[in-house]
């Protein structure tokens, strides 16, 4: 279950969507998350989601990958829908002693559970398409305007960006310590959830160790390599805003503002 979790992890390729400018992925996504909250109905919804199938098609990025990284939060995602189907008053449907499912509640669990999946997928989009140095550089071009009032815009998108891109290396390590206390006997799938959470934690230990030994060797690497932040500090590859950029940007704006009339109309 932990290899199911896709947040921070990369997946190669030369489609439209990964050649785009990560400072409009960025920005494009904060955006396409704002607007989810602007809906007022299905139908917003229903475009949303159409929006958000189309970029996953143009990105030729896997669909059983897309829905993969939803396991690991799908009990969050129960939770919700059960706490709004049984916890929001109107007209009942079913009663049983004191718990009452309603027509209201049925809708409002619809809503935020499908508010949430696409919430999730549209984030995970982002590192998906996204390399942890484009993102890393994005980051810091958008933050660099601060740099009069203070803001470490260098330091800040390093620390975002490897905080992203070891997420994939922190599971892989705490699948092998699992898989190692398992094979010298320890039960991790048997008992109920209460149980089950118990068993793991003789897991947080050693995570916490392997986790300051990345780090540390990490730290060492960069010094190895006399890395100074960006302090005149120049790039392989300069980010430059092409027509491409341009027209997901209008696409963008379009989205937006069918978003924000429809929510106002129906």
């Amino acid at each position: 279950m932990l290899r199911d979790i896709t947040l921070g992890q990369y997946y190669p390729g030369t489609s439209v969507i990964h050649r785009l400018d990560p400072r409009l992925k960025i920005v494009g996504t904060f955006i396409f998350l704002i607007s989810l909250f602007l809906v007022r109905n299905f139908i917003g919804f229903g475009i949303a989601v159409g929006f958000l199938a189309l970029q996953i098609a143009i990105s030729r990025v896997p669909l059983s990958f897309i829905f993969k990284g939803l396991k690991p939060v799908f009990l969050i995602i129960l939770f919700t829908v059960v706490v709004n189907m049984f916890m929001t008053r109107g007209e009942p449907i079913l009663q049983w002693w004191i718990i009452s499912l309603t027509k209201e509640g049925l809708y409002r669990a619809g809503f935020m559970g499908l508010r949430l999946v696409l919430l999730i997928i549209g984030s995970s989009l982002l590192t998906l398409t996204t390399k942890p140095i484009s993102l890393t550089d994005g980051i810091e071009k958008l933050l660099s305007p601060f740099r009069g009032v203070g803001l470490p815009a260098h330091e800040l998108a390093m620390m975002m960006t490897i905080a992203l891109r070891f997420i994939p290396t922190l599971l892989e390590e705490a699948d092998k310590i699992m898989k190692a206390q398992m094979a010298r006997g320890a039960d991790f799938e048997s008992g109920n959830l209460l149980q089950r959470a118990k068993s793991l934690i003789p897991l947080l230990v050693p995570l916490f160790i392997s986790a300051f030994r990345i780090a540390q060797d990490l730290a060492m690497a960069m010094e190895a390599r006399c890395y100074r932040g960006g302090d005149a500090r120049t790039r392989m590859h300069a980010m430059t805003f092409s027509w491409r950029d341009a027209v997901a940007a209008i696409c963008l704006v379009a989205f937006v503002a069918v978003i924000v009339v429809q929510s106002h109309v129906l």
